[in-house]
């Protein structure tokens, strides 16, 4: 089969032996694959990633002067079964599958280790357990994009926002478009995107964002309607003496317990939703500076370098900080099925396709927020530039 495959940073179309299923796997065609944003870390550190993939516990992510072929955002349709399977397709079904495999008892990142090829190439092996048939006649474009879409709805269901909240989508690149999709699909009624690029504002509005903020223009923190009454730390003690004002108004009422059944059901004041979708060095400490007290951060922009924080601004402002990375099979296969339903339309996300001799290209094209938000790979297409 013809594969591009990327060796110290440098793309290669080269043709490798077909790949055979191992126990409980099964063979692919690809129909699609995204190119991430992991992707084009990984060309360019991929030793920095397998550094911080072995202190996690993983010791097979690439190194650069391995040969991988990346991709693992992907669609494709059943070829062929290995042994143990239980041969739940029959041939040409189309399929999407989580980007994991396992090699005995160790699991391997498709597309991200030499031990587990991904899909910039003509096949791909997966594991049958982790495949999912693509439901009502989604289309191949549509279905490669469960992966990208399901980091962004665990993401969500991380931030738990509620409907009348306000969420604010910092930086929408592909996975900050992704995260505003879903947010609308979640039935948020508020969503705040901001993002320097014009490309990408307009293509948050594209995906359901409510108010678009250019940051060097307005703050997007002024631009979200007020809700409730918390905006300032100060804000937060006057409500205590609001309320305690109230509850001892009425004679020999246990007040306590009041406060007791608000933190059973964690029905306290609350701030909004934040989601750091840009990961890079600084954006954290500027949003711990700027959001208002109570808020909850989600981080989904991953940063490779060391940062700062202080702490100190966190815990005044009572901030929640979370950390989102990946998702679940339950979130997978619901993505899927909220594409397939058309639930969640991520047609704007997708802004170009090549062909494998194209993906050099479009790797440099993607370094330009100003142009692209997600290029497809085609392994049948001749194109060359997106």
């Amino acid at each position: 089969m013809r594969a591009a495959v990327v060796t110290n940073s440098k793309f290669e179309v080269i043709d490798l032996p077909t790949p055979v299923p191992g126990r409980g796997q099964l063979l692919i065609d690809v129909t699609r694959c995204g190119i991430c944003g992991s992707d084009l870390h990984a060309r360019s550190h991929a030793d920095e990633m397998a550094d911080l993939a072995v202190t996690t516990g993983y010791d097979s992510f690439m190194r650069a002067d391995q040969s991988v072929v990346l991709g693992h955002e992907f669609s494709g349709a059943v070829v062929d079964y290995g042994p143990g399977c239980r041969k739940r397709w029959a041939t040409g079904t189309p399929v999407v599958a989580l980007p994991i495999v396992r090699h005995g008892s160790k699991p391997q990142l498709t597309g991200l280790s030499v031990e587990a090829p991904g899909a910039y190439a003509e096949q791909v092996v997966v594991q049958e357990s982790m495949t999912m048939p693509v439901p009502n006649g989604l289309s191949a474009e549509h279905a490669a994009l469960t992966e990208p879409m399901a980091v962004a709805w665990h993401a969500v269901r991380k931030g738990r926002v509620g409907k009348g909240q306000n969420a604010f989508v910092i930086g929408c690149g592909p996975i900050g478009l992704a995260v505003i999709s879903m947010l609308k699909a979640a039935g948020v009624r508020t969503v705040v995107a901001s993002d320097f690029s014009p490309r990408r504002r307009e293509l948050a509005t594209a995906c359901g964002a409510d108010i678009v903020v250019d940051p060097a223009a307005d703050s997007p923190w002024t631009a979200a309607p007020k809700r409730g009454r918390i905006n300032g730390v100060t804000d937060i003690l006057s409500l205590g003496f609001d309320t305690m004002d109230r509850l001892r108004r009425v004679p020999k009422l246990p007040w306590w317990y009041v406060f007791r059944l608000a933190h059973t059901l964690n029905a306290g004041p609350s701030g909004p939703v934040i989601f750091e979708c840009v990961g890079v060095p600084g954006i954290l400490d500027q949003i711990i500076t700027a959001a208002p007290p109570l808020s909850r951060v989600v981080v989904v922009g991953v940063c490779m370098e060391s940062d700062r924080i202080q702490p100190a601004m966190a815990i005044n402002k009572e901030l929640e900080l979370h950390f989102a990375f990946g998702y679940d099979p339950g979130e997978f296969r619901d993505t899927l099925h909220l594409l397939a339903d058309g639930k969640v339309d991520p047609t704007p996300l997708i802004t170009g396709t090549v062909g494998l001799e194209g993906i050099e290209s479009a790797f440099t094209t993607l370094a330009n927020p100003d142009h692209h938000a997600k290029i497809l790979i085609d392994p049948t297409s001749s194109v060359t530039a997106p």
